[in-house]
Parts: C-alpha cells; sequence; structure tokens
C-alpha cells in the first residue's frame, strides 16, 4: 500500500540536511577549542603575574606563562609592564603581565575556513621583591 511518490522523501531531506547539520557541530566544536584555549591563556597570564611580581626575568615569566598555558615558549607573548613603563620601583608597585596566543583553528573543514584568533588576557599583581621564583 503506497502514498504514491512520497518514497524517499525523508531519506532525501536527511540528505539534504545532514551536510548543515555536520558543518554546524563542527563550528561548536572550534569555538569550544578556542574557548577553551582563551581560559588557558588567562590562567598563564595569572601564573607570570605571580612570577613576575617575585623579580623573575623576563624569559623565566615567559617560560611560566607557556609552562601554565601547556604550550611551547615560542606560542606565548608575555609583556611586562609596570607604572611608569620602566619596571617596578619597589614593593607596593603594581605589575601588569599580558599574555597574547594565536589560537590554532584546525578543526576539519572549518579551521581552513577561519582564520587564527589571537587570544589575549591580562592580570596584574603586587610586586614583592625578594621572594625568589
Amino acid at each position: 500500500m503506497s502514498r504514491g511518490g512520497d518514497e524517499g522523501q525523508a531519506a532525501t531531506e536527511v540528505a539534504l540536511v545532514l551536510p548543515l547539520v555536520v558543518a554546524l557541530l563542527l563550528v561548536v566544536v572550534q569555538v569550544t577549542l578556542v574557548a577553551r584555549d582563551q581560559i588557558m591563556v588567562v590562567h598563564a597570564a595569572r601564573e607570570a603575574a605571580r612570577h613576575a611580581a617575585v623579580g623573575a626575568s623576563p624569559a623565566a615569566v615567559r617560560e611560566a606563562a607557556a609552562r601554565a598555558a601547556g604550550v611551547k615558549v615560542q606560542s606565548i607573548t608575555a609583556e611586562i609592564s609596570a607604572p611608569g613603563g620602566s619596571g617596578p620601583a619597589g614593593a607596593g608597585a603594581t605589575v601588569v603581565v599580558r599574555v597574547s596566543y594565536r589560537s590554532p583553528t584546525d578543526v576539519v573543514l572549518v579551521g581552513p575556513l577561519l582564520p587564527d584568533p589571537v587570544l589575549g588576557a591580562k592580570a596584574a599583581m603586587r610586586f614583592e621583591p625578594g621572594h625568589g621564583s
């Protein structure tokens, strides 16, 4: 008992909609990965600020940020500044660390279409000389 020409309509509709659903799911996965990387960058900025607050060298601060982020040191850019721009004058000065990271978009089909976003975070801590790192 056939309804006259309706056979295969559901299969055709699924065939038309399925690629769009898969593409949407891949975009959601990519956005989730970028959000994870943003959280990682915020954590890296806090860790770098902790190291900068005790007087660590800029290289050590950058390495601490990369270690906290779980990426290569070359992938992280850490900028340390203080009021006046010349570095902390003494105890009580505030050290500000800005961390930036280029998040790769490498999800299949979606990654090549989207540019790699540059994520950034800033953390400030009070300079505490003499506490070591």
